[in-house]
């Protein structure tokens, strides 16, 4: 595929007047809160109907650039969430899908009340019926391996558990409000397809665009600070490894896989399911398989080849 992966360096609101219409099967994006952070040449904080109104703005201009059968997923803070789901449906006719919950273990601590451990993402179609969810591609584990159990894996549901962008994160660049790559992953798989265009309006330190890149999907970000924008092409230049999060869930090995040919191609297939994008992960899933069935690995000769699904290890053929 030709991929074409944009970062433009410019007022959201004026760029986004320049994109055609109907021109993006997806917004992804995390917006200024409103909450008074430093992002390098500006300061986010609006008087509050100045807020609203600047979010008015750039979601009346989200709309006309989506397909007819395209999505918006908006991360938001909880002072504004409740304002952002009465615009996008009360005022510009979207139709609500899910309020999905990132629930992180470790934040904000708070002396007077109780410390906040989650983000508010906003999901909306513009059409009620014909919009587009890649079902398949976002699938978690089941806990037990069942003939009447689709192994191919669950809904994950509307709380997702993915660690904060810690500063000692290899991957953290220096952004005040770094998302982690697997969020991204989730909604980018789940609501387009491969060659589709994404945008995000507010681009940051360019995760849309490193997560576009790895999953063959054209994007276009803007943000008005050129830092932001030079660490991104810096971030889409380095080579890849696997993304920098993942639910924990997809590691998760099933039980009773106790027939060895069951267990064996379902290994296999798990890898290719759910740790396509993550091979940093592949060898702490194979340890819990090992973990988990050791004795019955031994017992069927299954161990060399578990080995050699590692990464770093040649291949074994069974």
């Amino acid at each position: 595929m030709d991929q074409k992966l944009t970062a433009i360096c410019g007022d959201a609101l004026e760029v986004l007047a320049t994109l055609p219409d109907k021109s993006a099967r997806l917004i992804v994006t995390d917006p200024p809160y409103n909450l008074n952070k430093n992002y390098g040449v500006s300061q986010d904080k609006l008087e509050f109907e100045e807020y609203l109104d600047f979010t008015r703005k750039w979601l009346r201009e989200a709309r006309r650039i989506l397909t007819d059968d395209g999505s918006i997923y908006v991360f938001m803070g909880m002072r504004y969430v409740s304002y952002v789901y009465s615009i996008l449906e009360q005022e510009l006719g979207m139709t609500f899908n899910s309020w999905i919950t990132w629930f992180y273990t470790q934040g904000i601590g708070k002396t007077k009340g109780f410390s906040p451990r989650h983000d508010d993402i906003l999901y909306f179609s513009k059409p009620p019926k014909r919009y587009v969810f890649n079902l398949d591609a976002i699938r978690v584990p089941q806990k037990f391996y069942r003939s009447v159990n689709n192994m191919r894996g669950a809904n994950p549901g509307n709380v997702w558990q993915f660690s904060h962008m810690h500063y000692c994160n290899k991957n953290r660049q220096k952004h005040p409000t770094q998302k982690p790559e697997g969020l991204y992953e989730r909604m980018i798989l789940a609501s387009s397809c491969e060659g589709d265009l994404v945008l995000d309006p507010f681009l940051g330190s360019g995760t849309l665009l490193r997560v576009c890149q790895q999953t063959n999907r054209h994007g276009v970000g803007i943000d008005i600070n050129p830092e932001y924008i030079a660490t991104t092409n810096e971030r889409l230049a380095a080579p890849f490894d696997g993304f920098d999060s993942v639910d924990e869930r997809m590691k998760r090995v099933p039980n009773d896989l106790n027939d060895p040919q069951v267990r064996i191609e379902y290994i296999r297939n798990h890898i290719e399911w759910f740790l396509k994008n993550h091979p940093n992960a592949i060898n702490d899933f194979l340890e819990e398989v090992k973990l988990k069935y050791y004795d019955k690995l031994a017992e069927s000769g299954q161990l060399r080849a578990i080995e050699s699904m590692k990464i770093g290890r040649p291949q074994y053929l069974f």
